[in-house]
């Protein structure tokens, strides 16, 4: 109680040095400073909420000044220390209101702002990805979506790092049962990289980064659509295409997908073929090859389809 006790003694003292009185301008770059420092011992002592206070006094001393790229960093680490403070909460189980999150939230809100209107995109999608993880990890993977869609949206002059974002929000919507909504995600992907990404001279085939992509975009969307098994009528015409290039009757060994390994695809095509003959079975046997050639995500949806064909849910997934 002593060391909180000053803490506010000197907050407040700080914080009298900003008003303004006759003939008397404040002192905003000192009091900036002072805050500053502040934050720094309350952060050693592990008064991690203290000092994020501080840092959102700090922060608003920088607006006073313009200082816009100092205003955003001690908005940043406010955030960053309402986030940790929230986390410790958490990890010893304390009652709460998640107050601290959600001044996380608004800080984070905040630095996002000042730097689009810096004009600085790239460093506010890295915080919007920042967030979108940390909420990930608290498991709230419904509200780390808007926050990577964010970030999609802001990193249109970088299609890789927008492809990626994207991968993320179609992680947290297989995490909350969206699989419709994770297979219009992956769909887009692999559109996006045919349309954007890198290609070899005169084809329609992409290279480097842009072909791990679209490999592991087609592999989660054979796999969803396996799950899923939506009726043709509804079934889309590029979701049609996609399952067309594994149909056994329209089998072709010269127009094999080029992107996937030739051992991925022949069993990629054999699940679809086990699913359509509803050969449990030969799925389990299956699984039990391609699973080290799948990715965690990836094996966690082929294990959702056999569990399906085991013992169907019933709930039309």
């Amino acid at each position: 109680m002593a060391a909180e006790g000053d803490f506010l003694a000197r907050y407040r003292a700080v914080s009298n040095k900003l008003k303004k009185r006759f003939l008397r301008k404040p002192n905003v770059a000192e009091a900036s400073e002072q805050f500053g420092q502040l934050a720094k011992e309350l952060k050693q002592q592990d008064c991690l909420q203290y000092a994020a206070f501080c840092n959102l006094a700090m922060a608003r001393c920088e607006q006073t000044l313009f200082n816009a790229p100092g205003e955003a960093l001690a908005l940043t680490d406010a955030a960053r220390l309402f986030l940790s403070s929230e986390k410790e909460n958490r990890a010893l189980q304390a009652p709460g209101f998640d107050e601290h999150l959600q001044a996380a939230l608004n800080c984070y809100s905040f630095a996002i702002k000042v730097y689009i209107e810096m004009n600085q995109p790239v460093m506010a999608a890295s915080l919007c990805l920042e967030l979108g993880n940390a909420l990930k990890e608290m498991n709230r993977p419904g509200e780390a979506i808007v926050h990577y869609q964010r970030a999609v949206e802001l990193q249109t002059q970088t299609p890789i790092e927008a492809l990626l974002s994207m991968g993320e929000i179609a992680t947290c919507k297989i995490l909350t049962r969206d699989y419709d909504g994770a297979l219009s995600v992956f769909t887009e992907m692999q559109l996006m990289c045919q349309e954007r990404g890198l290609q070899l001279p005169g084809t329609s085939t992409p290279v480097g980064a842009f072909l791990d992509i679209v490999a592991t975009c087609e592999i989660s969307r054979v796999l969803l659509l396996m799950l899923l098994e939506p009726p043709p009528q509804k079934l889309l015409p590029e979701h049609a295409q996609t399952l067309e290039r594994y149909a056994w009757e329209s089998f072709d060994p010269h127009s094999q997908v080029t992107f996937l390994p030739e051992n991925v695809f022949l069993l990629l095509q054999s699940v679809v073929m086990a699913c359509q003959e509803k050969d449990t079975e030969s799925l389990k046997s299956l699984q039990t090859e391609l699973w080290p050639l799948l990715t965690a995500e990836q094996n966690h949806l082929l294990h959702l389809v056999v569990q399906e064909r085991i013992t169907p849910s019933g709930q039309g997934i």
